[in-house]
Formats: structure tokens, sequence, C-alpha cells
């Protein structure tokens, strides 16, 4: 609409009624008039107070002098600003950290609770130097010679959070891996390998018929979780037996916190001394330790030591080299060279990838009595014709597929002294062998469980 017609219309629109102006026409019968235009104008609130002036760092507050004053004090530094908090701010700004930001320095301050400023300020200052020191090279990297003491609850727990932040984990060919207890465990603990435990929990299940375990374990009042990974396994047995502890132990503090309330998970070595008191679990349960146990009979006089008279030890481990029943894969197949070489790196290693082969001998001699063991076949790949293997092929697969970097990567370049494309490269070998539907193989595996006898010694610590 151009210029000429917008001053056409607005000639043709009647003026507007002056602010003063009543409504002169009668209402209809039963129709209420509306407020007049003046009543629209907006009113506005009254103006807010004018900002309380606060002192300067270490000088006296007006309020101070007051008697019923919340400083609780009559000139001199106010109480709420002490001298100490005063030199702690200054000698951040010092070394050129600003001060804190703190509302309390900002606003009228309440008169029915008085702030640690001091605390605050001393908080600060030691936030900033454990932030400094872990910017430090490692080898300048020290907490004996801190600036916090144990004097100071409040220093530890920054302490233990700032330790927990920069911590946790080791980053290694673009995977990332636990801190504590630094190479003791081949695997990653980044999505990626978590997503895989997922996966594998649920292919154990079908293995088990959807059972979580096979020992005969009557209402468990304490239960162990070995290695417990993501805390899947573990969750789900504190779910089954509300009325019993289930404790999960892991290298890397990778579980979920929303949990039931009788779960819980520490970050623990299974291949040092437990710290568990002795003849308390009536249950311990560990599943594909395969080159994270050097002595697997010591792993069971462990399990001995910590089970109560009449407990139930049960181990569950898988083979990592391929076989076949019709020839398929047979000595000149890439898949049996794929396992030799596993094995052979697992001995340089230091923790063998046989362990579903020894499991019953070892928990004998570790003592146990009316020892199980089932074997078992994992499929690589939906080649088999039983419905239920299957189904248990292809979780197989897939998480062989996802996984296969995780199991390798580390244990090859760190203890084999391969390159990452020489890894890749064998990786890549593997896969194209599961895409062949003629190779009928799978990994043998065994579920091993035992009992301690009932008239079975205390242990003695």
């Amino acid at each position: 609409m151009s210029s000429d017609q917008l001053a056409f219309v607005a000639s043709d629109l009647p003026p507007p009624p002056s602010s003063d102006m009543a409504v002169s026409a009668a209402a209809p019968p039963g129709v209420t008039t509306g407020p007049s235009r003046a009543d629209h104008q907006p009113r506005l609130p009254p103006p807010p107070p004018p900002p309380p002036t606060l002192p300067k760092l270490g000088q006296a507050s007006p309020e101070s002098n007051r008697p019923d004053s919340a400083y609780g004090g009559s000139g001199g530094t106010p109480s709420l600003l002490s001298a100490e908090s005063v030199e702690s701010v200054e000698t951040l700004t010092h070394n050129g950290v600003a001060p804190p930001s703190n509302p309390l320095l900002t606003s009228q301050p309440q008169q029915t609770q008085r702030p640690n400023l001091d605390q605050h300020a001393q908080f600060q200052q030691n936030l900033h130097q454990l932030h400094e020191q872990s910017s430090a090279p490692a080898e300048d990297q020290s907490y004996a010679d801190s600036a916090y003491d144990d004097t100071s609850s409040l220093n530890e727990s920054v302490t233990d959070t700032l330790e927990s932040a920069y911590s946790h984990y080791r980053w290694e060919n673009g995977r990332r891996y636990h801190i504590y207890r630094d190479g003791a465990y081949w695997g990653p603990n980044d999505e990626t390998h978590n997503d895989q435990q997922d996966i594998a929990h649920h292919a154990w299940r079908l293995a088990l018929n959807q059972s979580l375990y096979l020992a005969p374990i009557h209402r468990p009042s304490r239960i162990l979780d070995v290695g417990t990974g993501t805390g899947i396994w573990a969750i789900e047995m504190a779910e089954t037996f509300p009325d019993a502890e289930v404790v999960g132990t892991d290298l890397s503090p990778i579980q979920p916190t929303w949990v039931p309330p009788n779960c819980v998970f520490e970050v623990d070595d299974v291949t040092l001394e437990w710290t568990f008191r002795r003849d308390s679990f009536d249950f311990i349960h560990s599943r594909e330790m395969f080159g994270s146990i050097a002595d697997w009979e010591e792993y069971f006089r462990q399990c001995y030591r910590h089970l109560k008279p009449g407990g139930w030890v049960e181990a569950l481990e898988r083979g990592v080299k391929p076989v076949s029943d019709d020839g398929t894969v047979g000595p000149d197949h890439f898949w049996t060279t794929w396992g030799d070489t596993v094995l052979s790196v697992g001995e340089t290693w230091g923790k063998g990838f046989n362990a579903w082969e020894i499991l019953k001998e070892k928990m004998e001699d570790a003592g146990f009595v009316d020892v199980v063991q089932v074997p078992m076949k994992w499929p690589i790949g939906p080649w088999m014709e039983d419905q239920h293997m299957k189904e248990l092929g292809m979780w197989n697969a897939l998480r062989l597929d996802t996984g296969l970097e995780g199991y390798v990567m580390r244990l090859f370049t760190m203890a084999g002294g391969w390159s990452y494309t020489e890894v890749q490269a064998f990786l890549g070998k593997f896969k194209a062998c599961m895409k062949d539907p003629s190779n009928h193989g799978y990994l043998p595996g065994n579920c091993v469980y035992g009992r301690k006898p009932l008239n079975a010694a205390p242990s003695r610590d």
C-alpha cells in the first residue's frame, strides 16, 4: 500500500476520544460497559529502593555499628568478612586470579544467617591450586606438597572430586581405558565397549535360557559380581533378589547411579587381596574374565575364603579361537590363525585367554565340591538350523562386529608391539570371514559352578 493510500485511509478514521471523555452512549440492557481507555494506562510499580552501600574489603560497615546488626560487631572489620578471608581474596587477586563471584558480596546480607566466607575464600584458593596441579606436567604433579591438609573435610572433598575428574581414564589409539591399576585390563571402557558388554549380557542370557546363573542358589543374602563391567548383571540380580545385598566390583567406575537400593558398586582389582569380610557371601559370580586373571587357582581361593560354608561360586568363560564341527574352520583357516595369535599374545601379556578350559580343575584345586561344568557353543553368525542357536549366533556376530577392536587393540599394541594399522588390517580379515556363510565356526565356552563345603573351617583374616 502506497503512502497516499495510507493517508487516505487514515483520513476516514474517526478521531480518537480524549482521555477525559466519558462514554455517553447508554449500554443496552444486560450489557456491562468496559473500562474507559484511561483505565488501560499502564501502572508503573514504585521505584526499587537504592542498593545498600557495601564496605570495601577490610573496612567497617555502617551496619556493624548497630547493636542489632547481623554482623555482630561495633566498628572495625565486620565478622562477615574476617581478616583471614580478606587476605585470601587479596592473595588470589595478587596472583592474577579474579576473586570469586559471590552473591553475598553484591546483595543485602540476610540477617538470619551468617555465611562463612572464610571457608569459601579458602575453598576457591585450594581449587585454583588444584587446577594448576592438574595442568602441570606429569612429573611435576604431586599431592604431597599441596596447600590443603587433612584437617578440612571441605578440602578433602575438593581433592577427591578433582582427582576423579582427571584420573579415571586414559586414551590410546582412539579408545578410552581405565587409569586405576593402569594396564591391568586389556579392554576399553568407552561407550562403544560398554554397549558391547550389554549386548554380551543379552547373549549370555540366551545361552543360559534366559537365566542369570546356573548354580542352585537359594535365597542368597549377599552376592558378589566380580568384574561387573556396566553393572547390568548385578542390577538384574538385585531386582531378582530384593532382600539380598549385591556388590559389583570393577577397575572402571562406569556403572549407572540409578540402581536398586540393594545394589552397590566399588572400584577394585580382583587380583589384589580382597578386603571384604571373610565367610560373608552366599554367591560369587564372574563372567568373561579371560585375560584379566593370571592365577585362577588363587582367584578361586579368594572366592573360597569369602564364601559362607555352603555358598556357591560360578564362572562363565568362552574361548577366543573359533572352531567347527564340519571342517569349515580348519588348521589353515584365518580364524585359526586369529585364535592362535590371541592366545600367544595373551601369554606375553601374562594373563591367558584359555580360562574356559581350566575353570573346573582350578575350582576343585581351591577346595570346592560338587563342581559342575556346562559346555556351550557360541555360533559366529546365524548359520545353525536350530532357531535358538540361530538367534544366539546373530547376537554373537553383532558383539564381535562392534567389539572386536576393543578386544585386541591394547593387547596387540602393548603386548604384541603391533601398530594401529596392523591391528585394523587383522580385524578386517576376521570380519571378512564373518561375511562368508560357508564358515560354520563357533566359540567354545563353559559355565562352571561349585560349592564350598558345609563343614568348611572358618577362614582366617
